[in-house]
């Protein structure tokens, strides 16, 4: 999903030497492959948009690919780049890497503070070890590397898989053939009472090329942080998003709760005022970016049943 908006971003800007590789011609789980692919290519710049993700059910299933997986894909990109003298490498991570009872909103400097969440303590470690391997192959050779950690993301070639997907293209889901199947209820998980922050995937990429063409490493860590936050500033509950889903989708149901599901952290809003005092701010409002992510899953996933 990350990744393929931001190939749209920079053939928007008129980039033209853009190196893309399928699963299947590089797996950066591999060593030798990512070293081969840096070898043979030299890149510039790297951003790193390639990750194992997922929500509540697939994090706490999955913990030991979760964290295996992120940190063999982060190490090989890291240290290749290192390697081959990438000019410039950004790491994309997640809210999640944050503690689970931390100050909101979440300020950069909150990492490492306290426990994370339990449910994604695999994947949040991975993330964090990526965040660190970029600071300290900063601070030890000066490389131009550095984390942005996003907001919870949504939009076209998000994954709708209700066992591996995360809450917002799952609801689209859930809603939708709840709908088509003229179905009197729709349950979700929890109390619905967490609240959440989301993305439009466009705006995140416009956020990355902003970086790339603007922020150094060197404006990050000397401001005494590890990386810097994207997202909006604006978080809603899970009912609030389950009815707002709902009502674009044409579900007029009732909506069920199953509380014998975890909820997750209670809250996770970013602290964003750095990203904007650099001059950048989100431009996509959230009922815009569903009805924009409903019509491409309409498009391109529908299933009928």
């Amino acid at each position: 999903m990350v990744g393929s908006a931001v190939i749209r971003e920079l053939k928007k800007r008129n980039y033209s030497k853009i190196l893309v590789r399928s699963l299947e011609n590089l797996d950066l789980i591999k060593q030798a492959q990512v070293e081969n692919f840096f070898n043979q290519e030299q890149p510039e710049v790297v951003i790193i948009a390639a990750a194992k993700v997922g929500g509540i059910l697939a994090n706490n299933t999955y913990r030991a690919e979760f964290i295996y997986d992120n940190l063999m894909i982060e190490a090989n990109l890291i240290n290749a780049a290192h390697k081959y003298d990438c000019k410039k490498l950004i790491f994309l991570g997640s809210s999640c890497i944050y503690p689970k009872l931390a100050p909101q909103p979440l300020k950069e400097e909150y990492l490492l503070s306290d426990y994370l969440e339990d449910t994604n303590e695999p994947y949040a470690i991975a993330k964090i070890t990526g965040i660190k391997l970029c600071e300290n192959f900063y601070r030890q050779y000066g490389a131009n590397f550095y984390s942005v950690m996003p907001t919870n993301l949504f939009g076209p070639n998000d994954n709708f898989n209700l066992e591996t997907s995360h809450v917002l293209p799952a609801f689209i889901r859930k809603f939708h053939e709840a709908k088509i199947n003229n179905d009197n209820a729709v349950t979700i998980w929890g109390s619905g009472k967490p609240m959440r922050e989301f993305l439009f995937v466009e705006d995140v990429a416009d956020a990355l090329l902003f970086l790339m063409e603007n922020v150094n490493a060197k404006d990050i860590y000397d401001n005494g942080i590890s990386m810097i936050n994207v997202g909006t500033g604006k978080d809603i509950s899970i009912n609030e998003l389950a009815s707002l889903i709902a009502k674009i989708v044409g579900f007029k149901g009732e909506i069920l709760h199953d509380e014998t599901k975890p909820d997750g952290t209670p809250r996770k809003l970013l602290d964003v005022s750095r990203m904007k005092s650099l001059g950048w701010e989100y431009k996509t409002e959230l009922q815009d970016g569903i009805k924009k992510t409903y019509k491409w899953f309409r498009d391109n996933i529908e299933i009928r049943t």
